[in-house]
Formats: C-alpha cells, sequence, structure tokens
C-alpha cells in the first residue's frame, strides 16, 4: 500500500521504529521488494532512501538514536510506526507532533506482546477518535503454505493460550520476565471480598522519596494486609520538609515507613524535629532480614536475596501469587499470607503497570536483585514510584516497628 500510494501520489513517508542499528532492520527491505513484485516505476531504491520521479520520498529512522532528526522531519504525509509494541508513551509523544499537514496519517503496526504495552493500551483498549483497527491473522492469508498451517495446528493443539498469542494476537497478561506477574495483580482486587476473610490491621503507610526532575513522591495506605489508599504529588527538592508532613499526615496513628536513601535520608529528621515518633526506615541497599532462616528448603535468605529490596519485592510477589491461587484455584492461606487491593483505590491501573514493571536480576555475587531504576527508564519507562511505596507498606514486618508503639525490632 505504502508502495502503491507514492507511485500514484506525491507522498512523503516517514517510517520508523524504535530499535534500528542498520537500514536492513527497518521497512525499507519490504517496500523494496514490493515495488520489485508489483512492478512499479518511476523509482529509485538507493542505498538509505526510496525515491519516485513525482517527488515521493521515503525516511527511514530509528527513535532511540534519532530523536532530534525526527522532531525537525518536515511535510511528512504519513508516519509508519512498524513493530510499534516496543513504543513507549514518551516517544509517542515525540513522534505525534510530526504529523502536522491537513490529512497527515500515522500507521501503527506490530504484533501484540503484553495487555500492558503502552500502543496496546492506547489503540486497541481505548483507541482515540479518528482510529481505525485491523486486526489481521492467518486465516486470512490466502497464500499460507500447507506447511505452515500443520505447524499452526500443532501448536493449538499443544499449548493454546501460546497458539492464541503467536497467531491470533492476543497480548499476554504476564511477563514472564518481571517479579510479580499481572495475572497475581487482577486476582488481587478486592481479594478480601472475594474470600470473605478478615485481613485488616495495623495502619501502615508506605512513603517513596522523589529522586529528582520528574520524579514523584507517592504513598500507599495499608490497613492490614489490604491496600486501602494512594497518593502521589510533585515537589521540589526545597519542598522536602512538606513533603514529609504530607507523608506523616497519613499515618493516622499507625506507621510510616519511608526510603532512606538519597533525599530519603532526611525524613527521619524532619519527623523528629515535628515530634513525630512512628516512623522507620526502609534502606533498600540494606542487609537481609534473618538471613539464617530458609526461604524454601535448603536455601536461606542470605544464599538468595542480595539486599533488602530483593527480598521485600519477593515477600509481596509471594503473597500475590498466594492470592491468586486463593482467588483462581480456591487454595487455602492464612489472611497474613494473603494481600488485597482495593478497587476503590486512584490511579490503581498505574499500580498495576508499577507492580509488574520491574524485571527479575542477579548480582555480581549471583544473589537476586531488582531491576535498577536506570535499567527500568532504559526500557523506556518512568520510575514505578507508587508501586515502591507499596511494597514499603506491605513489609512492616520486615523493618520492624518503633518502640514507641511498644516493639522491637525483629532483626
Amino acid at each position: 500500500m505504502a508502495a502503491l500510494l507514492s507511485q500514484k501520489y506525491k507522498t512523503r513517508f516517514l517510517c520508523v521504529r524504535r530499535f534500528q542499528n542498520k537500514i536492513k532492520e527497518s521497512v525499507y527491505s519490504l517496500i523494496k521488494a514490493q515495488i520489485e513484485n508489483f512492478g512499479f516505476c518511476g523509482f529509485d531504491v538507493q542505498a538509505a532512501n526510496i525515491f519516485h520521479e513525482n517527488g515521493s520520498d521515503f525516511a527511514f529512522y530509528g527513535i532511540e538514536r534519532n530523536v532530534d532528526e525526527i522532531k525537525s522531519f518536515e511535510g511528512a504525509d504519513i508516519l509508519w510506526i512498524e513493530e510499534a509494541h516496543n513504543l513507549t508513551k514518551d516517544q509517542w509523544d515525540i513522534l505525534e507532533p510530526t504529523i502536522r499537514k491537513e490529512g497527515s496519517e500515522i500507521w501503527i503496526s506490530f504484533n501484540p506482546k503484553l495487555i500492558s504495552d503502552f500502543v496496546y493500551k492506547r489503540f486497541i483498549l481505548s483507541p482515540p477518535p479518528s482510529t481505525r483497527v485491523r486486526l489481521i491473522n492467518y486465516p486470512e492469508n490466502p497464500f499460507i503454505s500447507k506447511t505452515m498451517l500443520d505447524a499452526i495446528e500443532a501448536k493449538k493443539a499443544e499449548d493454546y493460550e501460546e497458539y492464541e498469542h503467536i497467531y491470533l494476537g492476543v497480548p499476554r497478561s504476564n511477563d514472564e520476565s518481571a517479579i510479580i506477574k499481572r495475572s497475581w495483580v487482577e486476582a488481587a482486587i478486592d481479594a478480601h471480598i472475594a474470600l470473605g476473610l478478615d485481613m485488616s490491621g495495623a495502619r501502615i503507610v508506605g512513603y517513596d522519596v522523589a529522586d529528582s526532575g520528574d520524579d514523584k513522591n507517592a504513598t500507599v495506605v495499608f490497613n492490614g494486609s489490604i491496600a486501602v489508599g494512594v497518593d502521589e504529588w510533585k515537589a521540589g527538592e526545597d519542598e522536602l520538609e512538606k513533603s514529609a508532613i504530607r507523608a506523616w499526615s497519613q499515618v493516622d496513628g499507625g506507621l510510616l515507613v519511608y526510603d532512606s536513601i538519597g533525599v530519603g535520608a532526611h525524613v527521619g529528621s524532619t519527623l523528629k524535629s515535628k515530634g513525630c515518633k512512628s516512623f522507620v526506615k526502609f534502606n533498600a541497599a540494606g542487609a537481609v532480614v534473618r538471613p539464617d532462616s530458609f526461604y524454601a528448603p535448603a536455601i536461606k535468605n542470605k544464599a538468595k536475596f542480595d539486599n533488602l529490596k530483593a527480598q521485600a519485592w519477593q515477600d509481596v510477589a509471594d503473597r500475590l501469587r498466594n492470592t491468586y491461587n486463593a482467588v483462581r484455584k480456591g487454595m487455602k492461606f492464612n489472611p497474613d499470607e494473603l494481600i488485597s487491593i482495593s478497587s476503590e483505590l486512584p490511579n490503581i491501573e498505574r499500580l498495576k503497570d508499577e507492580l509488574t514493571l520491574p524485571h527479575k536480576s542477579t548480582s555480581k555475587r549471583g544473589l537476586d536483585i531488582v531491576e535498577s531504576k536506570d535499567d527500568i527508564k532504559k526500557r523506556g519507562f518512568k520510575s514505578p514510584n507508587i508501586a515502591d511505596a507499596f511494597i514499603m507498606g506491605a513489609v512492616p514486618h520486615l523493618v520492624g516497628k518503633p518502640k514507641s508503639l511498644g516493639f522491637t525490632k525483629v532483626f
């Protein structure tokens, strides 16, 4: 269609994909092949560009390495984003303004990967006005070989869910690299109601302190094992005290667990100066709690986790998996082995996305760690502030309670 349009009408194509190190990784080869296949005339196919004698032209860019060139690209009639499942919201915000001409279009083509991917959520689940969506699958392909059909039928019989994903374009709910699976989080929504269990308890507030720049402060409030509140706000480095007080205002007789690394180091002294007592620090890089206890048979905590953050994320992952098994499969667990998330939470979709964002990783010592915020940003995602606050609020048993509440540290 692109080759046909450019032959019939003067059309300027901007063809992009997120990662493109070589021209052969773009749709260049595909367009070139179709020009030859259909015998289209008037084209000048060069090493890195394609032109037509009527003034049509094709330009090919990788988004990651050519942001400035794409921003300044003028006169595009059609922006074609190939393999768009990798696209992030920030990249979309850069690309969309390049289409400024009256009547211009954006073509987005991709194989759905995860239901949480930006492109799938933005253009399939909630398509904006003037969007046309077309699902194209192998049954419509008149040229498909019997060999391929046999392979498809074999996959269908072997693993129907995998068949749906590969050949019918059904996105996966779970990212297998993630510490926490999306299906576990989905099952936890109002799990205390679904299971008829009393999961209430002490009021705990997890507080993730904004690092700098575009980062935001976030708190998540727990009533025992039930997440019942979320707050997120932007504040400058000159408003650290104000943010600490805002977080503390949500404690209401409970306990504040705060991120003590970096700018968060001030929170304790700030609250102490205000006469507040019920708070404890969460040092993500700190030592593992109860190192000689067994996480699993023959595996001690100190032989599995590199730091407290890894231990805390795994603790929450295990309890959310238990919740999934309880809600979906009827398995029995004690309430303190589960986690429920109130459906009335604001930003609940953001929470789902963020909890399932960090990948499993391994330290140089071969121990479990959580993917760093820098590595998450390299994948095109923002810091999971709400999720970090959720983790801290969910693990008071890993940080202990201050003596002012009548408790002592658990380690």
